[in-house]
């Protein structure tokens, strides 16, 4: 079996549409708080400095990169503009 492994590059709008597995894409402990980490940088540049950062992450299709503002973070999600969601288990990286 073969993946598709290319990345597609969607606007934050899109974000709503798309359906969400419940599993998380980071396996390790130490991954998973190395995100929260990235996301509440990330959560700061924002805030303070308006500064837009790249999310990567995995819907039930495959894998999706969004550059957005973060306005906030819960134990579950991570809210952009417009009150998007993306649950946090399925985000891979932020940069």
């Amino acid at each position: 079996m073969t993946q598709n492994l290319s990345i597609l590059s969607i606007e934050k709008e899109q974000i709503k549409f798309l359906k969400f597995p419940k599993k998380d894409v980071l396996h390790t402990r130490k991954d998973q708080i190395n995100r929260i980490l990235d996301l509440q940088r990330a959560l700061a540049l924002g805030n303070l400095e308006r500064q837009k950062v790249r999310i990567t992450f995995v819907d039930a299709k495959g894998l999706k990169i969004v550059e957005t503002t973060i306005w906030g973070i819960t134990d579950k999600e991570v809210i952009l503009k417009s009150a998007t969601i993306i649950p946090l288990e399925r985000i891979i990286s932020i940069t």
